[in-house]
């Protein structure tokens, strides 16, 4: 009960015991500041969760998190804080219709107790990883020849970097150092063109044990080909010439749209990006389709070949053994998905899958989740593309974040930071556009859509990432530059 009403409950003994014919009102009081009141002054937790309009309202180097709008008149505390006090009742006065009156004792009014003020509730502390916190740089370490657009360790204890360059070489950094022999050339091989070429590495996770390195090229035909190579551990620094045992390969019917990243998952299985076909807008649906390969990710076993493949199929894939579905399907409904990673600590698959005209996303598959649908063409990003307004999200796993061609044209998908020379930096999955270099993360253990967050700005022609052994970052620029990325607080 407020001041007010206990002021009349006194005020109404007070006549009973005087027999008073006149009536005494209270001095009104403001009711107490609630808590809604007191604390609206402060962004509700949900204030910063937003991803940028489609109109760019966020400019480059803000951060979409850390922004509240000053305007807004909805939110949490904006009903509570602009409520208006009640107004006080009027006392009425009755004429004493009896003589003589007695003159009524009025006790000595009691100043009203104030209310205790309620304690302010601050807006919740971030736990876990917070992106806000953190500054991300690129610093050269090495320059190599051609396009560089990927990098792997070959998980040998030797602390090689190979640097694959689009022209179809792959170059060794050693000690800071390039080595000018190419580790591998398949230069005569590969196809031109924007987005052809030697596109990615992977060496098998049971290396040097077994001396495979797995590569994704287009060839001079423009299809895409996986094959395997092997390396000589008296020569560790070159492939067996004539080694190439080709293992898949898949018609492109246009040139772009390829896909690019390989990488083998925590399970031991060879996991393999490709893009819809190309064209624009997929015109053929292939993305949707499951007869099909392209427009996925496909999840193969590169040790139990069968069926006379260069490859099993595993029998966890989620449309193994179904009648008009490929059965070396893991995830589908992608556009471009160029590049991916693995989160080595937790297993989660990240991706960057390249937008069409308005919407660049970054994807995540939880480690052993296979069979999501992640919208192309229906949606891009987050958004209906066809048809272009209401679609059915029905069945489809949106970004865990995404951001508009204010921001640049072509996301590149990055990694997780699990090393340990920039503690600050761990926990964080870091991901940047080809064309403009922003840079932005995301916290990796964070689930739902995330705000987009900038952390840094690199180089406009990063076109992939990779990892020491150790875990420590690095990109590629097709500039020629290899970068050391690292982090510090903010």
């Amino acid at each position: 009960m407020g001041i007010g009403g206990t002021g009349r409950g006194r005020l109404a003994a007070l006549v009973a015991l005087t027999l008073a014919a006149c009536s005494v009102a209270p001095a009104p009081s403001s009711p107490a500041p609630s808590r809604a009141a007191l604390a609206s002054a402060s962004p509700g937790p949900g204030a910063t969760a937003g991803s940028p309009s489609p109109g760019g309202t966020a400019t480059p180097g803000a951060t979409a998190a850390g922004s509240a709008d000053p305007s807004a008149s909805s939110g949490p505390g904006a009903s509570a804080s602009a409520a208006a006090s009640p107004s006080p009742t009027a006392a009425s006065t009755s004429s004493p219709t009896k003589a003589p009156t007695p003159r009524p004792t009025v006790a000595p009014t009691k100043a009203p107790t104030p209310a205790p003020t309620p304690a302010i509730t601050p807006a919740p502390t971030p736990t876990g990883w917070n992106p806000a916190a953190v500054s991300v740089s690129f610093s050269t370490v090495a320059t190599v020849p051609g396009r560089p657009l990927a990098i792997a360790n070959a998980g040998d204890g030797s602390g090689r970097l190979f640097v694959a360059e689009q022209g179809g070489r792959i170059y060794v950094l050693q000690g800071g150092a390039v080595i000018s022999t190419p580790f591998l050339d398949i230069a005569t091989q590969v196809s031109g063109g924007s987005e052809q070429g030697l596109l990615g590495l992977a060496f098998h996770p049971d290396f040097p044990t077994d001396n495979r390195i797995f590569v994704h090229y287009t060839d001079t035909a423009g299809d895409t080909v996986i094959s395997s190579f092997r390396v000589d551990g008296g020569s560790p620094n070159v492939v067996v010439p004539g080694s190439e045992d080709p293992i898949l390969t898949v018609d492109q019917p246009y040139t772009n749209h390829n896909g690019g990243s390989i990488a083998f998952g925590p399970d031991g299985y060879l996991y393999i990006a490709l893009g819809d076909g190309g064209s624009g807008g997929d015109p053929e649906n292939r993305a949707q389709n499951l007869n099909s390969l392209l427009g996925k990710v496909l999840r193969i076993d590169v040790d139990n070949p069968t069926g006379g493949l260069g490859y099993g199929i595993p029998g966890s894939n989620p449309f193994a053994g179904q009648a008009n579905r490929r059965g070396e399907i893991w995830l589908y409904g992608l556009r471009n998905p160029f590049r991916f990673s693995f989160d080595r600590s937790t297993g989660d698959l990240w991706l960057g899958d390249v937008g069409q005209q308005k919407w660049e996303e970054v994807d995540v598959a939880r480690a052993g989740v296979g069979g999501l649908n992640f919208g192309w063409k229906v949606m891009e990003g987050a958004h209906c593309y066809s048809p272009s307004s209401g679609c059915s999200t029905a069945g489809l796993t949106l970004p865990a974040v995404e951001y508009p061609h204010d921001f640049g044209c072509a996301v590149i998908g990055g990694h997780v930071y699990r090393g340990s020379a920039y503690p600050v930096l761990r926990g964080g999955y870091v991901f940047t556009d080809e064309c403009t270099g922003i840079t932005w993360a995301v916290a990796a253990a964070a689930t739902g859509p995330q705000p987009l967050v900038q952390v840094g700005t690199g180089s406009g022609g990063i076109a992939g990432f990779g990892e020491s052994e150790a875990g420590e970052l690095y990109a590629a620029d097709l500039n020629g530059q290899v970068y050391r990325v690292t982090g510090a607080a903010r």
